[in-house]
């Protein structure tokens, strides 16, 4: 399967929200490095500013990344592919596996529960002991994601 390919059976619909994880090549932690990771914060806000996605939290991991985001136009696919394409255009290197996780979240799903999940990643792995330490992440509900 190709990056700009869903998995069998799944349908990008613009208005739809997805939960993408993005992983790096070989697992390497690029994003380890704050400029790299603010590189991809960058390429995540310009892809909201070309109309094509609306990002309503994420968090960059060392070595992958967590994005839950409104399709605004395009495909998945091809707002994957310009995502990766920018990303490893602006840090001079190839920077993704070619493959990467979507998950279409469902009208009954809460967001701000899987928001909070997302952006809790760091703590989870023992990065950070309170998530507000931790430089490479955002929500759009960003005081409700720190205390709810």
């Amino acid at each position: 399967m190709s990056f700009n390919e869903l998995r069998k059976g799944r349908v990008s619909q613009v208005g739809r929200i997805y939960h993408l994880t993005l992983v790096t090549q070989n697992r390497a932690p690029l994003f380890g490095n704050l400029q790299a990771g603010r590189k991809l914060v960058r390429e995540l806000m310009r892809l909201q500013a070309d109309g094509i996605t609306e990002t309503i939290c994420y968090v960059i991991m060392p070595d992958h990344l967590h994005w839950l985001m409104e399709l605004h136009a395009g495909s998945l696919g091809e707002a994957v592919k310009l995502l990766k394409g920018r990303t490893a255009h602006a840090l001079g290197r190839a920077t993704w596996q070619t493959n990467y996780h979507d998950h279409a979240i469902r009208q009954d799903e809460d967001l701000r529960k899987v928001a909070r999940y997302i952006v809790a990643n760091p703590l989870r792995a023992g990065l950070v002991e309170q998530i507000g330490d931790y430089p490479l992440w955002d929500a759009m509900w960003l005081n409700e994601t720190l205390s709810g």
